[in-house]
């Protein structure tokens, strides 16, 4: 399948990372792909799945309301989704060794599905990194480097490194994988399209691999309209709302938010992201007070989440809107605890 730059319809040249004539991120184009009910069908780049059993996660009903239960994917969040597809990817191009630059929920996804591929893994975390999302990536095998600096400056040194850089942002597959998504909403709603979808939102890689899910079906025909996808973030870190709704926002130079995995304060897919939400959606903000509140009534529910889920709760309540709505639970309240 083709891929193309999202900035300059430029094809992509083998495993390159950057556009060589805009600098802009690649995406794989999948207009013209027939949509498939065998969900794995539609991905047929991949031959051969390097799978740990991701995907198909429950939806539970509440009023209006759904859960999409994603923190119950191997490693504890949706990162699973784009981790299989990336690292399946680069396994069939004969990819041996990997780094990445998280220290959060994909630094552990790609830790385990590189190791589960028997690649060699490296994970570049800041130098201030600890607590049992380090832990767990520790536990799949990766070597980790601490960096010391910017968050940047770690990005920096994961793709200086020499091995392949499998960026969970720059490498079209992951965000490519997370359309699954969207399929399962879609599948376990009847193959119809919900009113909303909250999204906790942060690099941009689960708004626009969910969006693309939904335009493709959209586009075959399989549902009547897509949907209106509602971003959430928080006070601290609000660098989408701050664009598409004009507030004021200066990121703070370190995040001390409890969502500690919404981080991104100036994310690359930014110009991506403002498109999506102008044309598809809204994007509100909530605070730390709102969100532990969030997090307490899941938890009463029986729904164990990281804080940085509860934020589409918090958005739901503020928002109250009209319809069917698919809030979205990304990572599991264990790595947290």
């Amino acid at each position: 399948m083709r891929q193309v730059c999202m900035r300059c319809g430029k094809e992509r040249e083998g495993l390159e990372l950057r556009c060589k004539r805009c600098g802009g991120p690649f995406k794989v184009e999948i207009e013209d792909l027939p949509f498939s009910k065998n969900l794995r069908d539609n991905f047929p780049y991949i031959k051969s799945w390097i799978s740990l059993g991701e995907w198909n996660t429950p939806m539970i009903k509440n009023g209006d309301m759904y859960f999409k239960l994603d923190f119950l994917n191997p490693t504890g969040s949706y990162k699973d989704r784009g981790s299989v597809t990336l690292i399946s990817y680069l396994a069939e191009n004969g990819i041996k060794a990997i780094s990445e630059d998280s220290s959060g929920n994909a630094g552990a996804s790609i830790a385990a599905y590189g190791s589960a591929a028997g690649m060699l893994v490296k994970i570049f975390v800041p130098s201030t990194a600890r607590g049992n999302k380090l832990k767990q990536i520790e536990s799949y095998g990766a070597e980790v480097v601490k960096v010391e600096g910017s968050r940047e400056e770690v990005a920096k040194a994961a793709e200086n490194s020499p091995y392949y850089y499998a960026s969970h942002v720059l490498q079209p597959q992951f965000r490519d994988g997370i359309r699954s998504l969207a399929y399962e909403i879609v599948r376990d709603l009847g193959w119809r399209a919900p009113d909303n979808v909250f999204l906790p939102t942060s690099a941009g890689t689960l708004l626009l691999g969910v969006l693309e899910g939904f335009r493709h079906m959209f586009n075959q025909g399989i549902i009547a309209k897509i949907p209106n996808i509602i971003a959430v973030q928080t006070e601290q870190v609000m660098p989408l709302c701050s664009k598409v709704k004009g507030i004021k926002y200066t990121p703070p130079e370190k995040v001390t938010s409890i969502a500690d995995a919404l981080v991104s304060t100036n994310p690359f897919l930014l110009p991506e992201m403002t498109e999506v939400i102008r044309n598809y959606g809204d994007c509100i903000v909530v605070n730390d007070e709102e969100i532990l509140d969030s997090w307490k009534e899941l938890a009463r529910k029986g729904l164990l989440v990281e804080y940085s889920s509860a934020t589409v709760y918090s958005a739901y309540k503020k928002s109250k809107p009209e319809g069917i709505s698919v809030l979205v639970l990304t990572g599991n309240g264990l790595k947290v605890l």
